[in-house]
């Protein structure tokens, strides 16, 4: 149910792919929370922790206690993760 989907993009300002996925979300009306992590390394140490990166974007998307990681810069990346999330639901 997409209700149920929890979508968090951690980003950064001035930074275009993070814009991409923003706007492509809102072209899928789907709602995210946003994580801005400009000047706050603290952030980076915990993508670095959960993921094994520092850059952004990274989209979390969940349902329940699931939560995957989108890490791969670009928007295929992200369609693939959501299709799959969506054909499951």
């Amino acid at each position: 149910m997409l209700e149920n989907l929890s979508i968090i993009v951690w980003s950064k300002e001035g930074c275009s792919y993070c814009d991409d996925v923003k706007k492509y979300l809102v072209e899928k009306e789907l709602t995210y929370k946003t994580v801005d992590v400009t000047n706050n390394d603290y952030l980076r140490d915990i993508l670095d922790v959960k993921y094994g990166v520092r850059h952004v974007p990274v989209v979390e998307i969940g349902q329940g206690n699931v939560y995957r990681g989108v890490t791969e810069v670009g928007i295929e990346h992200l369609q693939v993760a959501i299709d799959e999330v969506l054909v499951l639901d």
